[in-house]
C-alpha cells in the first residue's frame, strides 16, 4: 500500500520566454505549486527557448510551465517543445502554457506538444489538479 510520503515529489519549472517582462502570473503559479508540495524552479525573465530547454533537461523536471504574454507564443513555444524532443525529454515532460492565448492559436500549440493551455481566470486549484492527474510516470 502506497502512502503519500512514498510518492515522488513533482518537479516543475516555471519559465518566462522571450522579451515578455510580465512575470506576476509566473510568480503566483510558482508559489502555488510550491505550496502544493511541488519542487519549483523559476527560470527568471527574458530567457531564450534554448536556455529554457537546457534548464528543464538539467533540472530533470516533470512539468514545464511556460508563461507568455508577448504574443510570440506561436514562434517561441514550438522552439521549446522541439528542443525537448531533441533531448528525448518530450514524453517525460508535461508542457503547460499560461497567458493570453487566442482561441485560434490553441490548436496549433496543442499540435506542437503542448498538453494544456491556461488563460486568465483559471483557478490555481484547477491547474494543480491537472498537473497531479497528468504528470508523466517515470
Amino acid at each position: 500500500m502506497s502512502t503519500e510520503s512514498d510518492q515522488r515529489t513533482i518537479r516543475c519549472m516555471v519559465a518566462k520566454v522571450g522579451l515578455d517582462g510580465h512575470d506576476r502570473g509566473a510568480h503566483v503559479i510558482a508559489r502555488a505549486f510550491r505550496d502544493a508540495g511541488f519542487e519549483v524552479v523559476y527560470s527568471g525573465l527574458h530567457k531564450a527557448p534554448e536556455e529554457i530547454v537546457q534548464a528543464a533537461v538539467q533540472e530533470d523536471v516533470d512539468v514545464l510551465g511556460i508563461s507568455i504574454l508577448s504574443g510570440a507564443h506561436n514562434t517561441l513555444v514550438p522552439k521549446i517543445t522541439n528542443g525537448l524532443e531533441g533531448y528525448g525529454a518530450a514524453d517525460d515532460t508535461l508542457v503547460l502554457v499560461g497567458g493570453v492565448i487566442p482561441d485560434g492559436d490553441r490548436e496549433q500549440l496543442r499540435a506542437e506538444s503542448v498538453d494544456a493551455i491556461f488563460g486568465p481566470g483559471t483557478s490555481i486549484e484547477e491547474t494543480i489538479e491537472f498537473v497531479r492527474e497528468n504528470v508523466p510516470e517515470r
